[in-house]
């Protein structure tokens, strides 16, 4: 117990502590009717977010979906990343301490010790959304985005040059896309657009008030 509480595990051992007190509310809450994760994920209503990909751009909004937030409460992915960051860099000082003598500082035992916990959260969060959320969600399949409204969200689309849109499905997952116009005009951020086909990773879209294919 001393050695969780050293100085050069100072950041570990408040992770652990903060995970076990949010996990301790969430569960009296929870007898008494009220939902902690709930409340914090109506106070983040942006970050509803899910990624196709594999890894997270430099956006911060990529980031959040590469760790699955919106496909899993918000709580859970804090509680698994408090979690992993205070077990990994507890294990890493343990091993430093076994094997060379000394632990590292405790700012420099953070880096390898988040390098190790933010995959592992993604991992852990991704087999999680599948198992809690089974019975709330459905595969949305990419053909059923078309006549659906998509808002610009980075770059300006134009003939040949596709940009980013955002969408949010009936289940309230946010999707990402590239979208390219196919009325010759160009959108800019913050502009919304009608998808009306699909061409390989890109949909084609028009202006949203060309409502006729809805």
């Amino acid at each position: 117990m001393a050695f969780l509480f050293a100085d050069a595990n100072y950041p570990f051992a408040v992770a652990l502590v903060l995970m076990l007190i949010i996990a301790v509310l969430e569960g009296a809450l929870v007898v008494i009717g009220l939902g902690l994760s709930q409340f914090v994920d109506a106070l983040l209503p942006e970050v509803d977010l899910s990624i196709d990909g594999d890894a997270p751009n430099l956006g911060l909004s990529r980031f959040l979906a590469w760790l699955r937030i919106g496909q899993v409460p918000v709580l859970i992915i804090l509680v698994l990343l408090l979690m992993l960051f205070g077990l990994s860099g507890v294990a890493l000082q343990s091993l430093m301490q076994s094997t060379l003598g000394f632990t590292l500082p405790a700012i420099v035992a953070a880096v390898p010790a988040l390098a190790v916990a933010l995959p592992l959260t993604r991992l852990l969060a991704g087999t999680l959304g599948k198992v809690l959320l089974k019975d709330e969600t459905e595969a949305v399949s990419s053909a059923s985005f078309i006549g659906q409204i998509a808002t610009i969200t980075l770059g300006e689309a134009r003939e040949g040059s596709p940009a980013e849109a955002r969408l949010r499905d009936r289940f309230g997952t946010t999707h990402y896309m590239m979208v390219e116009p196919d009325d010759g005009e160009s959108y800019g951020a913050g502009e919304s657009v009608l998808l009306v086909q699909k061409q390989g990773a890109v949909y084609r879209c028009i202006r949203s008030d060309n409502q006729h294919l809805q």
